[in-house]
């Protein structure tokens, strides 16, 4: 994680004193209308005569694949508005209609809303997914509680074309630094698919843990995961094969795709204290609980290397039904530069002969990788030479767990302090001379984990920041005015869903 030649200066485990919108103070809310969606839909057209009410009697319909979309837009509506909300397979007058059209493969959705009926329409499922977030977003606050509210359940009337900017729109969570729960991993699911991420990138190793079970290695797990693994010797723990593939399918019943990572070849002291044998020396390193990176390596020189990259590319690739596989390769200091040409150029093809295409770290383009996607996160003149795709991580712009300021609790601060609007203003397609918007694949905001304890931590670092890069790589267009308004009408939702959010002076919060 990006912190050895810059000047690191981190607040360690405070307790997260959150500040967050309170929805019994101040004015209410402002109308919801098809102006307030998070991210901005590509164009929405109001209608104010033709609003649309839920009653009791309101049923929604889909069919097919359609059919656990709508079940899950049913759950997510009864609580608050205490209706039965069956669901039903012949579109209707009075109902809310899901469609899959059978035409399209990507993300878009179409939404029309008049007085008797509201029709949502895509050629995916995760394209009516995606509708679905926007829908959820076009009922009251009060949608979001957990008991029965009073409430005028109106949905504004109109129609929305909406289809995203970028095929990744992802976010990263570090498991290695400190272990999340797969409970904690699932209740950020639930709320970055809300905002239309689509990819979950999972850092399960680095020098103080390793949290993923390697049948063929099994000490990587029972050292690297053990109690007192972690930043601080705090933590421990592990995903299990079973947890791994319960993670993979709750995420894609969200219409998230999992992006394992294995980092290699540096940030892999937690592998070399279980086996001494993928040092240089066989001597096995020392357990390390700080946050120091770049000092340790695989030795590029020995076949054992090879076998063990091989066995946990293979594994892993056999659980993962998504097409990517992160292999790392950043902040590989005592890596020598011809080591580490050696070790990328045997090890990428690895991922592409077990059926992934492979991410790595801005480093890997040393390598002049042939198929493999690069994720940049700071200046590297390497990236000059790169001519494939780029995700874009800035570090100064993306990283979630850089602090708002230098008073707000947790996070670091050695790409300096990233307010909401730092996250928002910038645009991935001319960020980089040298890499043009045709070359952009996506966005994604990593939250690294040194500081983080719980999912309050994680939340209040994520939110609401993580939401301005969602609407960069979703929108076609920003807008900081309209976005900051937006977001602040969100802030009662986050509230009776009790998520602990950062309340950001710059955001006037309703």
């Amino acid at each position: 994680m990006r912190v050895t030649h810059l000047a690191v200066s981190a607040v360690l485990v405070l307790p997260l004193v959150v500040t967050s919108a309170d929805a019994s103070a101040g004015p209410p809310p402002p109308p919801v209308s098809l102006s307030s969606v998070l991210p901005a839909p590509v164009r929405a057209i109001p209608d104010p005569a033709a609003s649309f009410t839920l009653t009791p009697d309101t049923v929604i319909t889909a069919d097919g694949a359609a059919t656990p979309i709508a079940e899950q837009l049913a759950t997510a509506f009864r609580p608050a508005t205490g209706f039965p909300l069956p669901t039903a397979t012949k579109p209707a007058a009075g109902a809310i209609n899901l469609r899959l059209t059978g035409r399209g493969t990507g993300e878009a959705y179409r939404l029309v809303v008049t007085a008797n009926r509201v029709d949502l329409t895509a050629g995916t499922p995760a394209g009516l997914f995606n509708g679905v977030q926007t829908l959820r977003q076009l009922l009251p606050p009060d949608v979001e509680s957990d008991r029965v509210q009073r409430a005028d359940w109106v949905i504004p009337g109109g129609r929305i074309d909406d289809r995203p900017r970028y095929a990744y729109r992802g976010a990263m969570l570090d498991l290695a630094r400190h272990f999340h729960t797969p409970d904690e991993v699932k209740r950020y699911i639930d709320q970055i698919s809300r905002f239309k991420i689509n990819y979950l990138h999972l850092h399960l190793t680095d020098d103080q843990g390793w949290r993923i079970r390697i049948d063929s290695w099994p000490r990587l797990t029972a050292v690297g995961g053990a109690p007192g693994t972690g930043v601080g010797g705090e933590g421990g723990g592990f995903l299990t094969k079973g947890d791994y593939r319960d993670l993979v399918a709750y995420a894609a019943a969200r219409y998230v795709t999992i992006v394992p990572e294995i980092d290699m070849p540096g940030h892999v002291n937690a592998a070399q204290v279980a086996y001494p044998e993928l040092t240089c020396d066989g001597v096995a390193p020392k357990p390390r609980t700080d946050m120091l990176v770049g000092y340790s390596s695989l030795c590029a020189g020995k076949e054992v290397t090879y076998r063990f990259a091989e066995d946990v590319i293979r594994e892993l690739a056999a659980m993962t039904p998504g097409p990517y596989l992160h292999i790392g390769g950043d902040e590989a200091h005592s890596t020598p530069h011809a080591d580490y040409v050696t070790f990328q150029k045997r090890v990428l093809p690895l991922v592409r002969k077990y059926g992934k295409t492979a991410i790595g770290w801005q480093e890997i383009a040393a390598a002049s990788p042939q198929d493999a996607i690069v994720q940049y996160w700071h200046e590297d003149p390497k990236m000059a030479k790169m001519t494939g795709k780029v995700i874009m991580s800035p570090a100064d712009r993306a990283y979630l767990d850089m602090q708002y300021d230098r008073l707000t609790p947790g996070g670091l601060n050695w790409a300096g302090t990233t307010e909401v609007d730092n996250a928002y203003s910038w645009n991935p397609g001319k960020l980089l001379r040298s890499v043009p918007e045709e070359r952009v694949f996506g966005v994604e905001a990593p939250l690294w984990s040194e500081t983080l304890r719980d999912l309050d931590d994680i939340e209040f670092l994520a939110f609401p920041r993580l939401v301005a890069i969602a609407e960069i790589g979703w929108s076609p267009r920003s807008d900081w005015d309209s976005f900051r308004t937006r977001l602040g009408a969100y802030g009662p939702r986050w509230t009776r869903q009790g998520v602990r959010f950062y309340s950001s002076p710059q955001i006037p919060w309703s």
